[in-house]
Parts: C-alpha cells; structure tokens; sequence
C-alpha cells in the first residue's frame, strides 16, 4: 500500500510595482531563493501573492526573464478575508520581539503596532523595524496567509491612545479582577478589535488609567503570569478561539 504525497505550491510575498500586466519582474533574492533554497527550475509553477489579498499562479522562466503570471481566485487560507480586522499594540520587550511578530502573523494578526511605554527601551532603529517587516513576510508565506500584517513605526503609548478608533478596545491585565479575554470575545460580535499587551514589569497606574479613560475594557489571559513575549501569543490565540466561537455560535449569550 502506497502512501498518497500531498504536493505543496510554495508561496512567495511580492511588491504589486514587480507586476507588469501578465509578468511577475524578480528580484535577485526572490531568484535566488526560487531556484537555490526551493529548487525551482524553469516551467515549475508558484505562487505569487501581494500581501494584499491578491494571489497569482507564476510560471518560472529562465533565469533573466520575468515569470508568467495567471490571476486566480482567493482560495480558502487561514487567514480568512472576513474575519474581524486585529490589531496588535504591544509594548517593546528588552529582547524577543522578533519571535513576537513572526508567531502572531502566523496566528493571522492584521495589523502590528510596537509600543513605547514608561518600562521599555529608547526607541529602536529603522534597521529593526525593517527586519521585522521582512520577518511579518516570511511568516505570511510560511503559514500561507493572503494578507501579510502591516507593522507600524514605534509609537509611544500616549500617542496611540490619542488617535480616534471605533475598533472593540481590549487591554491585558494581570493581578487583577477582569474578564478572561476567551470568554469576552466568545460572547461578542465586532468587526474589528485592538489588543494591547504592556511591558516587562506591566503598565504603570497612570497607562492604565489613560488606556480606561479612552474606551479600553480589561481582559485577563488566565490566571499565570505571562512574560512579555508570552501574552501577545497566547493574546491572538485566545482571540482567534473566541472569534471562530462567535461565528460558529451568533446567538450564543456566553460561552461554553
């Protein structure tokens, strides 16, 4: 008895200005990467997405040309277009932040802002934002997602809260009485929703204090104590739980 091979179409995270009507222009480490790491030869096909939502079958070609491109239609992905949008506002831990923005685009986050709070470090360069980027990228090709989460410039915590959002406003606390996280989006329907995770050491009383005072709502992520690159995991996990929860079950008042 032969066992059946499940054959995988590798992805990969393009720049819609590579795309001239029906060719697909390579970049050197998109090349290098097709035919050195994956193997491709000419006439092998992949897949070409934008980060967007867009995806393309792509015929490999010999090695100055561009690839021939077909458009073909979103195909079911986990990352699901409909799903409510999810914002990430986590605060800068002293190390491991790279991890942090490669395991919560697998997790299907939309949108990753990194937070300067009173606990964390000066801000970091423009080399570290990039990188971040490019790992946000590898991630969505890896957990072949259709949407790469965009990831914002640094920002202090103030200055996020000061901007105006009608997104369901969430903040992780610990030590404190709260709902879980889990049980709230279970029980709730919104379209889209920011999470917020604070630093090593937690967020002051007055971060706090200016987070309830501009519409967010405490959750807890269970009973332990969470390091800093733990929360926003277990954060978009939970999250991910309640919101497949709340599809599967609309009329549902609380949860199971």
């Amino acid at each position: 008895m032969t066992k059946s091979k499940i054959s995988t179409v590798q992805r990969v995270i393009v720049d819609p200005a590579q795309i001239e009507v029906d060719q697909l222009v390579l970049t050197d480490t998109q090349r290098h990467y097709l035919r050195r790491v994956l193997r491709l030869k000419a006439g092998d096909r992949f897949r070409a997405l934008d980060g967007q939502g867009h995806m393309w079958e792509a015929t490999l070609r010999e090695d100055s040309e561009p690839a021939w491109l077909q458009a073909i239609a979103p195909i079911a992905s986990s990352s699901p277009l409909n799903q409510p949008k999810i914002t990430l506002a986590a605060c800068l831990p002293k190390q491991g932040f790279d991890e942090v923005v490669r395991q919560v685009t697998e997790l299907g986050v939309d949108k990753i802002v990194p937070i300067l709070s009173d606990r964390t470090l000066p801000k970091p360069s423009i080399n570290k934002l990039e990188r971040w980027r490019r790992i946000a990228a590898e991630a969505g090709e890896q957990s072949e997602r259709l949407i790469v989460p965009t990831i914002q410039e640094p920002l202090a915590w103030a200055s996020w809260l000061a901007r105006q959002s009608q997104d369901y406003r969430l903040i992780c606390v610990a030590r404190q009485s709260a709902p879980t996280l889990l049980s709230l989006c279970c029980s709730s329907q919104f379209a889209a929703v920011e999470v917020a995770i604070g630093p090593e050491g937690g967020w002051t009383e007055s971060e706090f204090e200016h987070a309830i005072a501009h519409g967010y709502q405490p959750v807890t992520l269970g009973s332990t104590i969470l390091r800093a690159v733990t929360a926003p995991v277990v954060a978009l996990a939970l999250l991910q739980a309640g919101i497949e929860f709340a599809t599967i079950n609309p009329f549902t008042d609380s949860p199971l």
